[in-house]
């Protein structure tokens, strides 16, 4: 190993160690960047276009505030409400359970859930109850707490702040990153950033699009039915559609479900179906292609395991560094993939001087 390598990989591991020490302050950093990140292709079309940089990027910050703030005051009155009413449907819920699904599974298996269903209804009921306390409690101790309440007042108010100086020199930034590599290196390390580049741009700006226009869709959708709860399920469809199919499946368990007690019957799970499946359609046709074409996004199983990783690591910094991190470790693993299918190590015939056949670099 040489003593440039020693020393990257040094430089490494104290970048790392340090980050796991300033975890605390990094939140609205990050959070900055990302945000910086989204709004950074906009900002070039509208410079192309004649504007100054400061101009374009106060029109999109401009814009990323009104969207931000709008969708607040407008979607957190309405859910709240929509979850009020879920609060006060759950005991008859539980109810029908205990009397209809719980008999039947124990003629059918023989096995009786009546005991393990009431100690989780009992504490399921019992947690919505406390929430309120709780969270009276938490804004209590948090305003008694003044440097606690005052820090996490600066991190919100930096995150403005900071997205807006990002914003403002990012093009600046990634020059002189660029700049800084060696000389030697500096090719395969931009054509490797391009490539990472792909990748979070398939998942923070296509795969956030598709999963924000499915929301919409399913959340029309079910209330245009009228059916309860329809803003919330569908959001939440709309979330976890960030897994292929996974929207699609929690989205009709829940409609379905609440289109049962609501209606009482099984027609209106038509409905339900047909809601679902123009947003398949939607997506199939209109809004992968549109938002997505042909990039390259992470494979599921890697987004739910860098997320839970993440999340368990650093906590909420680590959700927000994962699908980042998962990409840049899957464009290094491709890398190390074709350096390893054209060596030796993997084809003994092959000479250190040999260049690799045309296929061999197309290798993905």
């Amino acid at each position: 190993m040489t003593k440039v390598q020693i020393w990257s990989l040094i430089g490494v591991a104290l970048t790392l160690w340090l980050l796991i020490l300033l975890e605390p302050i990094l939140m609205p950093f990050f959070v900055s960047m990302i945000l910086a990140y989204l709004g950074d292709p906009v900002t070039d079309r509208l410079e192309a276009r004649g504007l100054s940089r400061r101009l374009a990027v106060s029109v999109v910050f401009l814009l990323l505030g009104v969207v931000i703030v709008g969708g607040m005051l407008v979607l957190v009155p309405m859910l709240g409400r929509q979850l009020a009413q879920l609060f006060e449907a759950l005991p008859g819920i539980f109810n029908w359970v205990q009397v209809t699904i719980l008999p039947e599974i124990r003629t059918l298996t023989g096995v009786d859930f009546t005991t393990d269903f009431d100690q989780l209804r009992d504490a399921l009921m019992g947690n919505w109850r406390e929430t309120g306390t709780f969270a009276a409690s938490l804004l209590a101790q948090a305003s008694r707490s003044g440097l606690a309440f005052a820090v996490w007042v600066g991190n919100i108010a930096l995150i403005p702040v900071v997205t807006f100086y990002l914003l403002l020199d990012w093009d600046r930034i990634k020059g002189y990153v660029r700049d800084m590599l060696p000389r030697q290196v500096e090719p395969r390390v931009t054509a490797l950033a391009t490539e990472c580049d792909e990748v979070l741009s398939a998942f923070l700006r296509g795969q956030l699009l598709v999963m924000l226009s499915l929301g919409v869709i399913y959340a029309i959708g079910l209330s245009v039915i009228g059916l309860k709860f329809g803003l919330l399920i569908g959001l939440m469809a709309g979330l976890a559609s960030i897994v292929p199919y996974l929207g699609v499946i929690v989205g009709i368990l829940a409609a379905g479900v609440v289109a049962f007690f609501q209606f009482e019957g099984w027609l209106p799970l038509i409905g339900v179906l047909v809601v679902f499946g123009i947003g398949q359609i939607a997506e199939s046709t209109l809004l992968q292609p549109l938002l997505l074409g042909d990039k390259i996004g992470l494979h599921p199983v890697a987004v739910i395991f860098a997320v839970l990783a993440g999340g368990q690591l650093f906590g909420f910094t680590g959700i927000l560094l994962a699908l980042p991190a998962a990409a840049v470790v899957m464009v290094l693993l491709r890398y190390v993939y074709r350096r390893y299918r054209q060596s030796q190590l993997y084809d003994r015939s092959r000479q250190a001087g040999d260049r690799p056949s045309l296929s061999e670099q197309e290798t993905p």
